[in-house]
């Protein structure tokens, strides 16, 4: 697939929750929580380390998440 992006690292992707204001909240065996409260809206993004790095499909639903789309998590990580 041309155009497809690289899989992201865990390191990356908290980097990119840092980056949008999320903060560690809380931790289950290895799914973590990122939470932000922003506009009076409350964002969670579950992030498990061991699954990455992570494919296309686990960056689009994390973007969604985070009330993003996975084009934004590349541009954020571009310009880290």
């Amino acid at each position: 697939m041309s155009g497809e992006q690289p899989p992201i690292t865990c390191k990356e992707l908290k980097l990119i929750l840092t980056y949008l204001g999320f903060a560690f909240e809380t931790q289950r065996g290895s799914h973590e929580q990122w939470v932000l409260i922003k506009d009076g809206k409350k964002y969670k993004v579950t992030v498990d380390c061991p699954k990455a790095p992570f494919s296309q499909t686990l960056i689009k639903s994390m973007a969604a998440q985070a009330g993003k789309n996975k084009r934004d998590f590349y541009k954020i990580l571009k310009n880290l």
